[in-house]
């Protein structure tokens, strides 16, 4: 039981990714992102071997979709995944199983994709993903977060969550966003609390890596 959703700000050159399930530790298995390259999804059965993977594909140059391709030929449990993709350019893919259980689904947008099993509705990632969309000009991790609170509002899981998770990246090789709320009853709200939290000191953990000499104190 788990939605998520996969993005691209068009106009930082950011990805990133937020998640939410009925189990803990959403964020340590269901999403990859790499700067500069984009972001995969593997989820249902989940197989956190598929991350990486695709990141690599995606690094050679593959598509989103023949990314997404070239994972399904090569995992003989493909029935049990749940995938999604996207690339540099913003093209998104995904793959349902034939054994991923209903309610699943999927919705595009710009620079988006959304994915879903045992939804309460088939309404979740088209929310998820119109949430994304509705405002470009937003953080992209503000953005990601909107997509999963709209899964939730539009009917989320057909059961409870209990973590979920945010994670960005921009032009370097560490986490602009890493956050995560585990064994929560609440997660989304716990995970918007976080970002509330940690929105303003964004780009001075930028500095203290990048520039330490002119790091401020947190």
């Amino acid at each position: 039981m788990t939605f998520s959703l996969i993005g691209r700000c068009a106009r930082t050159g950011q990805f990133g990714a937020a998640a939410t399930t009925s189990s803990l530790a959403v964020g340590a298995r269901v999403h990859a992102v790499a700067p500069g390259v984009g972001a995969v999804l593997t989820q249902h059965r989940t197989d956190p071997r598929l991350g990486p993977r695709g990141i690599g594909l995606l690094r050679s140059g593959c598509t989103a979709e023949q990314t997404i391709a070239a994972l399904v030929a090569s995992t003989p449990d493909h029935p049990w995944r749940q995938l999604a993709a996207i690339d540099a350019a913003g093209r998104t893919a995904h793959f349902h199983g034939a054994r991923v259980k209903p309610e699943h689904g999927a919705a595009h947008a710009k620079d988006v994709v959304a994915i879903g099993n045992i939804l309460s509705s088939s309404r979740v990632p088209d929310a998820m993903a119109a949430a994304f969309a509705a405002d470009p000009g937003l953080p992209l991790a503000e953005r990601l977060l909107r997509g999963l609170e709209a899964g939730e509002a539009a009917g989320g899981e057909h059961g409870a969550v209990r973590s979920a998770s945010l994670l960005v990246f921009g032009a370097h090789d560490f986490a602009l966003v890493d956050l995560r709320a585990d064994g929560h009853d609440q997660p989304i709200p716990a995970l918007r609390a976080l970002w509330e939290e940690y929105a303003p000191l964004v780009d001075a953990y930028v500095v203290r890596v990048t520039d330490p000499d002119n790091a401020i104190a947190l």
